[in-house]
């Protein structure tokens, strides 16, 4: 599985961003889907997952600001994030889960000012 992630720039607060992970490779072999973020000199956090059954889960910081969802035809994961604030800049990377291993995206930066 191939993922390569585009949509990343600079945006003012209170904006909106949609991020694209264009996904290449075996998708039936993916049980989850999802999207993390890195801010500067933090760890990476997961922010959003989608199942295979389309169900959604979100973390409590991004949790009605931030939506997940997967053009199937087009293979293409997309992270639509409104009501940004300072505190979301950071590197996004897209995650794609399988049994055997968790594939990951090269990161695109977004960031946000106030």
């Amino acid at each position: 599985v191939q993922l390569v992630e585009s949509g990343g720039g600079s945006v003012q607060a209170g904006g909106s961003l949609t991020l694209s992970c264009a996904m290449s490779g075996d998708m039936d072999t993916v049980d989850t889907f999802g999207w993390s973020r890195q801010p500067p000199s933090r760890p990476r956090d997961h922010i959003a997952y989608l199942g295979k059954n389309d169900g959604t889960m979100y973390d409590d910081s991004v949790k009605g600001r931030f939506t997940i969802s997967r053009d199937k035809a087009k293979n293409i994961l997309y992270l639509h994030m409104t009501s940004l604030q300072s505190t979301d800049t950071a590197t996004y990377f897209c995650a794609a889960d399988t049994k055997a291993q968790t594939f990951w995206g090269q990161g695109t930066q977004v960031t946000v000012s106030s």
